[in-house]
């Protein structure tokens, strides 16, 4: 067919064809398109407590829970990406990043479940490392019906007994002797960091999470754990759960991998070879694929 005779029967013959060329054109330009730049504030929580967020992007939403002894930062190589296809929020954790700290006792799935009704968000899927991990899954046993999937990146969890370490001791002795950068230079040698440190850009970047939460090591922390704990309730967990599991991370980390995996009705692993603890930073784009293979878009 000639062009003129195209524009001729545009309707009749070449518009219904080229339905589903324009549509899969649109979708593809869509999903390239740079979001809009990200919104922060702070959202109330009990106890005269706030929590700091950042929100960007559109569609269903997902938030972001750091590990311990860094803050919302630690998901750069994250947060752009995921907001290109969901409504991604990051924030502090409370007594972490630009989040206040409580003396008063205090819930960190609380805590959660609030900066989520300031952003009048009803439910999301949540993206937790270590303690990010153990927050995430607690939050999900006490609402479920908040959650649609959970990503546990070596997840902590609740009820679990962490045996006193070698470099745990070193940082009560600098804490003793009144040194706080002492006992973050002790996090940052623990087996915990051991494969992340390796990589000089990478520990740079690390350095500076843990410097910026040096205030953590000599402040209170009322934080307590649900009754009963999620190690006993691993069997209530509904939503659906991806493990990612970085093969050099600590046993502990190994066994309550293994713990949730079996004992989650509905829950899969993934296990990132070579990499730590820090594995969404160590090894981003296999993580990131990963969790956007996972969750549903």
């Amino acid at each position: 067919m000639k062009a003129s005779d195209c524009n001729a029967s545009l309707r009749k013959n070449c518009w219904p064809a080229a339905i589903p060329i324009l549509l899969l054109t649109l979708l593809i330009a869509c999903g390239d398109r740079e979001p809009a730049p990200a919104v922060e504030g702070f959202a109330p929580v009990q106890g005269e407590g706030k929590l700091y967020y950042e929100v960007r992007g559109e569609g269903y939403p997902l938030v972001l829970i750091h590990g311990g002894s860094t803050h919302h930062g630690m998901w750069n190589d994250q947060f752009d990406l995921f907001a290109r296809h969901y409504r991604t929020v990051r924030y502090d954790v409370r007594g972490w990043g630009a989040s206040s700290t409580s003396e008063t006792p205090h819930a960190a799935w609380d805590d959660l479940k609030s900066l989520l009704e300031h952003l009048e968000i009803e439910r999301t899927h949540i993206v937790g490392l270590s303690l990010g991990g153990r927050i995430g899954v607690d939050f999900a046993l006490e609402y479920p019906e908040m959650v649609d999937h959970l990503v546990l990146a070596g997840p902590g969890l609740s009820g679990w007994q962490f045996e006193m370490a070698p470099w745990l001791e070193e940082a009560i002795k600098a804490l003793e002797a009144g040194n706080p950068r002492g006992a973050t230079d002790a996090w940052l040698s623990s087996p915990y960091l051991e494969a992340a440190m390796e990589d000089p850009e990478l520990a740079e970047r690390l350095r500076q999470l843990t410097y910026d939460n040096e205030h953590f090591w000599t402040e209170t922390q009322r934080e307590v754990w649900p009754e009963p704990t999620a190690m006993e309730r691993l069997g209530d967990l509904a939503a659906p759960t991806l493990l990612v599991l970085g093969s050099r991370d600590i046993e502990d980390i190994h066994r309550i991998v293994e713990m949730i995996d079996e004992q989650a009705p509905d829950a899969r692993k993934v296990v990132l070879e070579g990499a730590g603890h820090m594995v969404n930073m160590e090894q981003p784009e296999e993580f990131n694929r990963a969790v956007l293979d996972f969750l549903p878009r």
